[in-house]
């Protein structure tokens, strides 16, 4: 069976990958320009044929594309996103939430799964204020990742020049209310986070720092449980090593034993970036069990997919092109079953 991968970029084009399992092979399929970095790419739920996605400039677009069942894809709507450098999406039945990095914003469109898909010529927004110690990248507010936790009906947004995971209440209607940070050592910069089992996981960029905290739902407060580096070896601060993605795939049958996986930037080794695997089983425990050398350059983003989730693909926005791992020794390990060093400025994916 061949699987479709859809691809978010550096460049001016998404693209759709066919990862063949058995073949060990990872060809592009089909290619779509729709203008300047569409650096993420989310889909509308319950329909994996329809991708919104952003357009990393000043005057930040949200678009929204329609793919056929072989990966080839148009645009089918656009509009304003609410301000520069639009970087993360998050799509619901009703709703598209957008961070847009530069500008500090936190926007919302009403959507439909049906033409014409965004259902207003432009977004409400919530203007984020804070600044961190770090001149050149928190000179202000940067949302960097727009998180739903159903469990505590909040959406969470790292601040990466706030230090701060900001929470906001999710209101009946779908907008937002805001109602608590999560603040973390200054210079930090809150990039991504992930929830398992009852605690939340933050992922430093700057610091190259991981945060777990055990965290409860409102009104009760977040704990501090222990922060650790995000590699055996960390260079010392300051450096040009970026933390990048964390993910944690839910446990099943195959993999029984959660472990959290995250992605680290800008490593100095000709075998390319770490992807970092961490043990967090019980309360207390953030411990590094595994680092893979990936052979490539800037590891910006990685997804999970397949049955069980049994496969990672990642992507080196620098060099490297696209890799597919598979998961290993129970989830503690990873092996490289694909590759394809063609693909270049890859930043993120999303498994058909």
């Amino acid at each position: 069976m061949v699987h479709l991968i859809f691809t978010a970029s550096y460049t001016n084009e998404i693209s759709t990958l066919a990862f063949d399992p058995e073949a060990g092979s990872l060809t592009v399929s089909s290619t779509v320009k729709v203008g300047h970095h569409p650096s993420w790419i989310t889909f509308y739920p319950g329909d994996h044929s329809l991708i919104f996605t952003g357009l990393e400039q000043a005057d930040g677009k949200a678009l929204v594309l329609k793919f056929d069942d072989q990966g080839k894809g148009k645009i089918v709507a656009e509009a304003p996103s609410g301000g520069a450098d639009p970087c993360t999406l998050l799509a619901t039945k009703d709703k598209l939430y957008i961070g847009n990095y530069s500008a500090g914003t936190v926007s919302t469109f009403p959507i439909s799964s049906d033409a014409p898909y965004l259902l207003s010529s432009s977004p409400s927004s919530i203007q984020l204020t804070g600044k961190g110690p770090n001149a050149s990248r928190q000179e202000g507010s940067h949302p960097h990742q727009v998180y739903i936790s159903d469990e505590h009906g909040e959406l969470l947004v790292p601040d990466l020049g706030g230090d701060a995971v900001r929470r906001f209440k999710i209101g009946a209607d779908g907008g937002l209310e805001h109602r608590a940070d999560i603040q973390f050592s200054p210079g930090g910069g809150p990039r991504h986070v992930a929830l398992h089992d009852g605690f939340l996981y933050t992922l430093l960029e700057l610091s190259s720092d991981l945060v777990k905290h055990k965290f409860p739902v409102y009104p009760e407060q977040p704990t501090f449980v222990k922060s650790v580096p995000t590699m055996s070896n960390p260079f010392p601060q300051p450096n040009d090593m970026l933390a990048a993605e964390v993910l944690i795939p839910k446990p099943n049958s195959t993999y029984p034993t959660p472990y959290l996986y995250l992605s680290n930037r800008n490593d100095p080794s000709p075998e390319g970036d770490i992807i970092s695997i961490f043990a967090i089983s019980g309360p207390d425990t953030l411990e590094l069990v595994t680092e893979v050398r990936s052979g490539l350059n800037h590891l910006r983003g990685m997804v999970f997919g397949g049955v069980d989730d049994k496969w990672l693909v990642a992507g080196g926005a620098n060099g490297g092109g696209v890799k597919v791992f598979e998961r290993i020794d129970g989830g503690r390990n990873l092996k490289v079953i694909a590759e394809n060093s063609h693909v270049e400025g890859i930043t993120g994916f999303l498994w058909k």
